[in-house]
């Protein structure tokens, strides 16, 4: 039986997740800030399930995730799903400050842990959960940058594992719209389900996907923002 774990398993895209590895027979591990919907999720889950409430904004995480793994006795693969992000164009500090601390400083702490314990290991699989708005600023810039952060630096680590000759694979999911809390504003447009998200991200798991856009479509988005003038881009 495979084991994983889900970081950011209370909502969204990690509780989906969460319940699609466990139906594909995964033992696995939760964690998020809130313990009552930890538990909640764990009573819907047929297979063994170990739950770790953290935030991973804070010092203390690396130390829980660390845990988290020795309970389990090792994981297959480790799921970084826990972000936040919001619109606000006065661009408020603590807000910005969240954003960073979650988004980048907390993701970097956790996807340390992951890697140093497939090296340990000799192999894993470490999947994290960028954006779209990975590919260029947008209105929300800590956010955007944020997720830049998260697939450059999955990229980069991609680059150690191949250099370790340890079987060691790096997944970067870059969402579109997914009808989750995150997604805010007006626009919105081809907004998947939680649940189609979490279907694609399986497959892309068992099809050992380096970089993979939920949906498909938003491949063409990608591609389209990467060539769009800033001219056009600022009228957007």
């Amino acid at each position: 039986m495979k084991k994983s774990i889900i970081i950011g398993a209370t909502s969204g895209i990690g509780w989906a997740l969460a319940k699609r590895l466990s139906a594909a027979g995964y033992t696995v591990g939760i964690t998020g800030r809130r313990l009552p919907l930890l538990e909640q999720l764990q009573a819907q889950l047929a297979n063994p399930v170990f739950i770790k409430a953290m935030d991973i904004s804070q010092d203390s995480a690396r130390r829980d995730l660390q845990a988290l793994i020795d309970a389990m006795q090792g994981v297959d693969l480790i799921v970084i799903s826990a972000g936040t992000g919001a619109i606000d164009p006065g661009l408020p500090w603590e807000k910005e400050k969240q954003i960073i601390e979650t988004n980048v400083l907390g993701f970097t702490a956790m996807a340390n842990v992951a890697y140093h314990h497939f090296l340990q290991q000799g192999s894993g699989h470490l999947l994290g959960i960028s954006s779209i708005a990975a590919i260029r600023g947008g209105a929300i810039p800590a956010y955007n940058a944020s997720k830049a952060f998260v697939s450059n630096y999955l990229q980069g680590l991609r680059y150690l594992a191949a250099k370790s000759k340890h079987n060691i694979l790096l997944t970067d999911v870059q969402p579109g719209f997914v009808d989750t809390p995150m997604a805010q504003g007006d626009g919105l447009f081809w907004v998947a389900s939680a649940e189609k998200a979490a279907a694609q991200i399986v497959l892309a798991i068992k099809k050992k996907k380096k970089q993979v856009y939920i949906s498909k479509r938003w491949r063409l988005i990608a591609w389209i923002l990467k060539i769009l003038p800033d001219v056009i881009y600022h009228k957007l």
